[in-house]
């Protein structure tokens, strides 16, 4: 009995090592599995996270691209449409400027004006001319000096007019500088939101281009030599072909210009020297065949010679 409770005992021990070994067998094994989920679900969200890093910059970048041509777009509308704005304000002009004391000539103009300012400045300018004022007065030249953008669809526009104002027999030619605002639609439609308004003239500049000194490194033979070279090529260059420059100038250099003009004579030609070149600046006075006229051409060249002078710049 002893003997058979023992072998019992030895029995039930083996299969609880048994059951622990298999037990053990399995935790080892669900571990594994863990520990590969989590690296996968690891790398599938470093994929999102860079897939979705990589659309932003891309939508980013793309964004700026298509804002960049809209404001390409508007600036080139806006560059065309300044010659419509030029003819509006010319137009608008031609009969803001043009009257007689007539009551049938005031309310033309009136009413020709209605059609370029707003109701305000119609308003405004009810009375500017009566039928009791002695002159009468017609446009001669309108000129546009400057048209400049102010705000997204506003415009001022610089411009002179040219009046011959006739007061009884008497007839005087005067001129004045205005500005005005024009405010264009996105359609494109024009009106004016301010009243004429007095603006210094468009005068002359002071400004004088500094006098250029020959350059003494230039010789004397040098300077006979290339003055014959153009003496020579201002002859022929008038008439020119594109194959008789071509043994003058280098590649376009020079275009033919085909003109029925005759060489006279160089203008105080100055010379300097540019490394192996010579540059030159000259005035060239040609007799225009046609219009009997002395026509003074101004060229800055680049000579080169070699075996012969040739014109490179």
């Amino acid at each position: 009995m002893q003997e058979e409770s023992k072998n019992r005992k030895d029995l039930e021990t083996m299969f609880k090592k048994k059951n622990q070994a298999e037990q053990s067998f399995k935790e080892k094994k669900i571990g594994t599995i863990k520990v590969g989920t989590h690296k996968k679900t690891v790398i599938v969200l470093w994929v999102v996270l860079i897939a979705s890093m990589s659309f932003g910059v891309y939508k980013n970048f793309t964004a700026i691209d298509q804002h960049t041509t809209h404001e390409k777009e508007v600036i080139e509308l806006r560059l065309q449409d300044t010659n419509g704005i030029e003819n509006f304000v010319k137009n608008f002009a031609k009969s803001y400027y043009t009257w007689n004391n007539s009551k049938e000539a005031i309310e033309a103009r009136t009413q020709a004006i209605s059609n370029y300012l707003t109701k305000e400045l119609q308003d405004l300018n009810l009375d500017t001319i009566r039928t009791d004022i002695s002159t009468s007065s017609v446009v001669t030249n309108v000129l546009i000096w400057d048209i400049e953008q102010s705000g997204t669809d506003d415009f001022i526009v610089t411009y002179e007019v040219d009046q011959q104002i006739k007061e009884g027999e008497q007839t005087t030619n005067i001129k004045a500088t205005y500005i005005v605002k024009v405010h264009v639609d996105k359609g494109g439609d024009m009106v004016i939101v301010q009243n004429p308004t007095l603006a210094p003239a468009i005068e002359k500049s002071d400004y004088e281009l500094k006098a250029q000194e020959a350059d003494a490194s230039v010789d004397s033979d040098t300077v006979n030599d290339a003055t014959a070279f153009l003496e020579t090529f201002f002859k022929l260059y008038p008439t020119a072909t594109e194959k008789e420059l071509a043994y003058y100038v280098s590649g376009n250099v020079l275009e033919p210009i085909g003109r029925d003009y005759l060489y006279s004579e160089l203008v105080n030609p100055i010379f300097t020297k540019d490394g192996d070149n010579v540059k030159v600046k000259v005035a060239v006075k040609f007799l225009d065949n046609q219009t009997k006229a002395t026509q003074v051409s101004q060229f800055e060249l680049v000579l080169h010679k070699d075996s012969n002078w040739k014109i490179i710049g």
